[in-house]
């Protein structure tokens, strides 16, 4: 199985979900030589529920994925907080749901949910939990209690972050923060944009249909990691696109 464990099927929280554009994400991600993601929409944008509806009508779910014509969107979300971070949750979207009712009351900054509380949340619903982009310097995660990145499952080697600060220099950084804690770290490409899924990959000896799988599997350090050598090229293709499509939004 070959999969990005970071991405968004939206262009921005502030837009509809759009079922031609989820098509399109997916197509490229084929394109890019995945086999499956992790859909880790944020749980605050626009409409969240929506997704899942619309989804539900046009796909199988299978186990915790949707199965697109063969190709595995396993499903996730991307969550704030209140210490400052962000959380992907990955696992079965009941599951998912539910601990998105929970966090209703939690969607805005100032009441965002704990990370004990969170990380206690995923554990309970037995999810795949990453702390994502833990060096980004806008939401990090080093400033946390050491005990509590130890129940991370994994950390993100974010495709975003190797193309604002360099591929290599991110690279050392993060393994060496997550070498600290004894964690292992799998790559996100964080994509906003078709374009830009699948600059890097997860490539695991086999093929997965729960998040408990892919748990045991990055344990048991059963996977490489991939990054792609135009992922500079791709992001800022994406990001320029991007751009000019959110514009055309506001209209």
């Amino acid at each position: 199985m070959i999969i990005d464990f970071h991405t968004h099927v939206k262009l921005a929280k502030r837009v509809d979900f759009d079922i031609e554009f989820f098509k399109e994400v997916i197509l490229n991600a084929r394109e890019a030589g995945l086999t499956a993601i992790a859909m880790t929409e944020h749980f605050n944008t626009k409409n969240y529920y929506e997704i899942y509806e619309q989804l539900d009508e046009h796909f199988d779910y299978i186990d915790d994925y949707y199965d697109v014509d063969g190709f595995k969107v396993f499903t996730g979300m991307e969550i704030d907080v209140y210490e400052t971070g962000h959380i992907l949750f990955i696992g079965h979207k009941e599951r998912l749901l539910q601990i998105r009712r929970l966090l209703d009351f939690h969607t805005d900054k100032e009441s965002f949910i704990s990370l004990p509380n969170l990380l206690d949340l995923g554990e309970h619903h037995d999810l795949l939990m990453i702390g994502a982009h833990p060096l980004r310097e806008t939401t990090p995660l080093h400033h946390h209690d050491p005990a509590l990145l130890k129940r991370f499952h994994a950390f993100d080697l974010n495709g975003k972050d190797m193309h604002e600060h360099g591929i290599e220099e991110m690279m050392e950084d993060v393994l060496s923060f997550a070498a600290q804690l004894d964690i292992p770290v799998v790559c996100g490409s964080d994509s906003h944009h078709p374009i830009h899924i699948g600059v890097v990959k997860n490539v695991f000896e086999k093929d997965f249909s729960t998040a408990q799988e892919i748990r045991e599997a990055i344990k048991g350090n059963q996977y490489k990691r991939f990054i792609a050598p135009n992922l500079h090229t791709k992001i800022n293709a994406a990001k320029i696109v991007k751009k000019k499509m959110k514009e055309a939004l506001t209209v």
